[in-house]
């Protein structure tokens, strides 16, 4: 249930929850003989512990478990779901945490036990194999077996120190690989390199009936596509194969701005056309975001624009209203570098940015791709990080995306003018994502995703959330087919929707794996 008070009493209602569950939770809704088992020591029931795996962080919807596992192995997860399974009655819920990035409690377990991932990352990362391992065999070349608690800093510290590195990313690098896993894993890489789900060889998957199954493409592929963007539902990841390439050393980093959306568009189609993996010419990243007046051009994501050219940035928004940023990269090493800048030069010419409205910076490959990091630590310090998150993220098909331009972004977002987060909105390829897996996508060749990230206080994040049902209902209105990116459903008839030509085998693979239903409550899909 999300909360809705003002501070005081919002603090009062989380001190009066958290003292319930620490006097009737553990005896309510767990059978005694789990906390007698050989690892119940565990097994935590503390108010502390609880309370903490009761938010996200969207920050918005606060639900308790009845019991919190820090496990120290795969095993003791094993251990939990098979007796869960196959010895109490009725199962409790269980759900696998790891950053809990999620925002509308998708992570949580309630009055069940969440599984603390990040307790298995400290207790691997404090061993010798530290939950990342490189490896190279004759089919698959190089590529690292890492565990589902791993987050993916970790993946990239350490492939780096073989000079090597993912060809897929978040922009936001402290998140858990199973994590991502079970939901996609975009970026402005997914346009040439796919979602993070489509550089997977193989996983290791704790299913809903106890037991640890390995899988591939070719091997247990029913359970293999089920897991890739299966939010959870049908295993937890406890260790996934993932693919790897030369790692560059630096990248060109480049902004562009356009006062005119149908332009904008038009540049980002254009350079994600070239997308072969091969392909020389092929950009790296691409991403596109919205300038408003509500916020400056430099935000949390990322501070790029001179100081001294602010003032006259903000004057075209004043003007325009709306300035649309097109965001490229290029990566390159020694071997490149000479050939970079008339490369650049060339790809200028094809596109119809304002002139004098380009911005370039060369950065190292690491600080590119962790370039989120800093804004997080300035926000921790300022106390502007645990705050509610009513977040948005969307895909909508490309024949629809100039609707979206003048229905939501000038007409809801400007009316409103209460947007305080980055907006995102950048094209990805169809064919770079596996239609075999869980993953729900629009059934165009080119689609959009956008994002709303917004931040708020505890007493407003309301307006945010009626802001992003307005959007929604806009769609609905419009027949723009959209899919949510975390998707948040209420009613089954919802997800039916949502999943469409899929949810016939999401639904059987359900029943193959988690037959009681026991996985991942939080998502509100089958619970």
């Amino acid at each position: 249930m999300a909360v809705n008070y003002t501070v005081p009493a919002y603090f009062i209602a989380i001190l009066f929850i958290t003292r319930l569950i620490s006097t009737v939770g553990k005896s309510k809704y767990l059978p005694p003989k789990l906390l007698s088992l050989n690892f119940a020591d565990k097994i935590h029931t503390d108010t502390s512990t609880v309370k903490s795996a009761a938010v996200d962080y969207g920050n918005v919807v606060h639900k308790y478990p009845a019991a919190v596992l820090h496990p120290t192995s795969v095993q003791d997860i094993v251990n939990l779901i098979k007796f869960a399974y196959n010895y109490s009655s009725p199962p409790f819920t269980v759900s696998a945490r790891g950053r809990s990035h999620s925002v509308h409690g998708q992570a949580m377990a309630p009055n069940g036990v969440v599984v603390d991932m990040m307790m298995l990352r400290s207790f691997n990362n404090n061993e010798k194999n530290n939950g990342v391992r490189v490896s190279r065999n004759a089919e698959l070349g190089f590529y690292a077996d890492v565990g589902g608690e791993q987050m993916w800093i970790d993946v990239l510290k350490e492939t780096m120190s073989f000079g090597l590195a993912p060809v897929s990313w978040t922009d936001y690098l402290y998140l858990t690989v199973g994590g991502t896993l079970s939901n996609a894993g975009i970026s402005g890489q997914s346009f040439r390199y796919g979602p993070q789900i489509s550089n997977v060889y193989e996983m290791d998957v704790v299913t809903g009936k106890g037991e640890v199954v390995t899988c591939s493409k070719k091997k247990n592929s029913e359970l293999f596509y089920g897991v890739l963007g299966g939010l959870g539902q049908f295993g937890i990841i406890t260790r996934a194969r993932i693919a790897l390439d030369p790692a560059p050393k630096r990248v060109k980093w480049v902004r562009m701005l356009y006062n005119d959306f149908a332009t904008f568009t038009r540049d980002q189609e254009k350079l994600i056309s070239i997308n072969g993996r091969k392909e020389k010419k092929a950009l790296d990243y691409v991403e596109g975001s919205l300038i408003m007046n509500q916020g400056p051009p430099n935000n949390w994501r990322s501070s790029f624009f001179p100081s001294s050219d602010i003032p006259t940035i903000m004057s075209l928004v004043s003007q325009h209203h709306i300035i649309y940023c097109l965001e490229i990269a290029k990566y390159y090493d020694h071997s490149t570098q000479h050939s970079l800048h008339k490369e650049m030069e060339e790809k200028y010419k094809t596109l119809s940015f304002i002139e004098g409205f380009k911005y370039e910076k060369d950065v190292s490959y690491v600080d590119f791709l962790d370039r989120v990091r800093s804004g997080e630590e300035k926000l921790q310090s300022q106390g502007l990080w645990d705050v509610p998150h009513p977040w948005l993220n969307i895909f909508l098909p490309k024949s629809h995306i100039s609707d979206f331009n003048s229905g939501v972004f000038r007409d809801i977002i400007l009316k409103r003018n209460i947007t305080t987060g980055p907006v995102l909105v950048y094209p990805m390829n169809k064919k770079k994502w596996d239609d075999r897996s869980s993953a729900v996508i629009p059934d165009e060749d080119i689609f959009y995703t956008v994002g709303f990230l917004h931040s708020s206080r505890y007493d407003d994040w309301q307006i945010y959330d009626s802001q992003n049902k307005d959007v929604l209902e806009y769609c609905e209105k419009s027949g723009i087919q959209i899919k949510q990116y975390f998707p948040h459903y209420t009613t089954r008839e919802e997800w039916i929707e949502h999943f469409g030509s899929k949810w016939t085998l999401f639904n059987q693979r359900k029943s193959q794996f988690d037959p009681k239903m026991m996985l991942s409550p939080g998502q509100r899909i089958f619970n």
